[in-house]
C-alpha cells in the first residue's frame, strides 16, 4: 500500500509540474527575473560580442606572434568561457590551452603567454588578481568585461587589450558574450580555426533552440520542457563523450545548481567509467532505492565526434543503466557541423531545460538565498 502511495505522489507531482510548463500565465508568474528571455538572447550575444570585437583593438594578437600558451582566468560561467575555447581548439590545438585557477596564474606562466582575464561583472577579486600579476609578469594581457569597471581600469593602466560585455543578466545568462572574445583572440593568433560563417551558423542554431524551446510550445514537442520532467525528482548524472561533451556536461551541472536548485555530477566518458559508474550499483539505482532516496536519471551527451571506444562504452553503460531501473536520456550533438555549433544547440537546450526544471518545482531560477547569504558572510 505504501509503494501504491508513493507512486500515486510521484505521478501527482509530475502532473503538477507539467501543468506549470504548460501554464503560460505560470510560467510568467514563477520567473519574475526573466530568465527565460535572457536564455533567449545567446543568439544575440554571439553577434554582439563579434561587433565589440572588431571594434577593439586586438592588434598584439596575430599569427606572427604565437604564444606558447593561452590561459584564461575567470569563475562560474566566466570560467565556462575558457573550457569552451580549450574544448573548440582541441586536442589538435598548436598551443596549450589552460584555465587558470581562481586567484592564481600559473608559476610557468610569462612573457611568453597570452593570458585573458573575463569577468562579466569585472569585479571578481579572483579574476582580478590574475590580470594584474599577468601584467607584472609581462604576458600578453586581453580583460573581457563589463566597462568602467575594475577590470578595465587594469586593462588601461597594462596598456592591454579589453572587449566590452553587455550583460544579458547575471553571468550564467551571459555565456556567449563571454566565450566569443576568447574565440576570436585564438583565431588571430592562428590557434583556433572557426570564420565568420561558424559564428553565424552557432547564432542561428542558438536562435532554432530558442524557437523549439519557447514558454508558449507545450512540453510534448519543447525539448527543454521535456527535458526538465525527464529531471524531475531524479539526481541527474551527466556524462559527455568527447572534450566539447565533457563542457556541456558541466555547464549543464551548473545551469541545474544556479536556477533549478539541483544538485547535479558531472563527468565525461571514458574517465567516468572508472569511478562514476560505481554509483550504478548504489542506493540512488532505482532497482535498489530505499524509501526516501531519489533515484538517479543518467544523461549522456553525445557528440558525433566521439572516439570509436568510447562510443561503444557509451552503448553499454546505456545498456548496464537500463538492467539497473536507471533511466537514461541522451541529448546528441548536431552531426556535420563545426564544433561551436555543435556545442550551442546543446548548450542551449540544457540552459532552457534548467530554467524549465526549476519552474516546475516551484523555484524561482532566478534567486538564490544561499549565494546571498554567502556573499553578507564575507564582505
Amino acid at each position: 500500500m505504501t509503494e501504491d502511495l508513493d507512486g500515486w505522489g510521484e505521478e501527482a507531482e509530475f502532473a503538477l509540474a507539467a501543468d506549470r510548463l504548460d501554464t503560460p500565465e505560470v510560467i510568467e508568474a514563477a520567473d519574475p527575473g526573466d530568465t527565460l528571455r535572457q536564455v533567449a538572447s545567446a543568439a544575440a550575444q554571439v553577434r554582439t560580442a563579434l561587433r565589440a570585437c572588431a571594434e577593439s583593438d586586438l592588434s598584439a594578437f596575430d599569427p606572427d606572434a604565437r604564444p606558447r600558451a593561452i590561459v584564461v582566468a575567470g569563475l562560474g560561467s566566466c570560467g565556462i568561457a575558457g573550457e569552451v575555447l580549450g574544448a573548440v581548439t582541441g586536442a589538435g590545438s598548436p598551443v596549450q590551452v589552460a584555465r587558470a585557477h581562481p586567484g592564481r596564474l600559473p608559476g610557468w606562466a610569462g612573457a611568453a603567454d597570452v593570458v585573458i582575464a573575463v569577468s562579466c561583472s569585472g569585479s571578481t577579486a579572483q579574476t582580478l588578481a590574475v590580470a594584474a600579476e599577468a601584467a607584472r609578469r609581462g604576458c600578453r594581457l586581453a580583460c573581457v568585461g563589463a566597462e568602467g569597471s575594475p577590470l578595465h581600469r587594469i586593462a588601461e593602466q597594462a596598456r592591454a587589450s579589453f572587449v566590452p560585455v553587455l550583460p544579458a543578466g547575471p553571468a550564467r545568462f551571459t555565456l556567449w558574450g563571454l566565450a566569443v572574445p576568447p574565440l576570436v583572440i585564438a583565431e588571430r593568433l592562428g590557434v583556433a580555426r572557426i570564420g565568420e560563417q561558424a559564428y553565424e551558423l552557432a547564432a542561428r542554431r542558438l536562435e532554432e533552440v530558442a524557437h523549439q524551446c519557447r514558454p508558449a510550445s507545450e512540453s510534448f514537442v519543447n525539448p527543454g520542457k521535456s527535458l526538465a520532467l525527464d529531471l524531475l525528482g531524479a539526481l541527474p548524472v551527466i556524462w559527455g563523450t568527447s572534450p566539447l561533451g565533457e563542457v556541456a556536461a558541466r555547464r549543464f551541472a551548473a545551469q541545474l545548481n544556479e536556477n533549478a536548485k539541483y544538485p547535479a555530477v558531472a563527468g565525461a566518458l571514458p574517465e567516468a567509467a572508472c569511478n562514476q559508474l560505481a554509483t550504478f550499483d548504489g542506493p540512488l539505482a532505482a532497482g535498489r532505492r530505499p524509501d526516501g532516496f531519489t533515484a538517479m536519471r543518467l544523461v549522456l551527451v553525445a557528440d558525433p565526434d566521439e572516439d570509436q571506444q568510447v562510443a561503444a562504452q557509451r552503448d553499454a553503460v546505456t545498456d548496464l543503466a537500463e538492467r539497473r531501473g536507471i533511466a537514461v536520456s541522451e541529448l546528441a550533438m548536431d552531426d556535420g557541423q563545426h564544433p561551436l555549433v555543435r556545442l550551442a544547440g546543446v548548450i542551449q537546450l540544457t540552459d532552457y531545460a534548467s530554467v524549465y526544471l526549476g519552474i516546475a518545482s516551484g523555484t524561482d531560477p532566478s534567486r538564490s538565498a544561499a549565494l546571498r547569504d554567502l556573499a553578507e558572510r564575507i564582505e
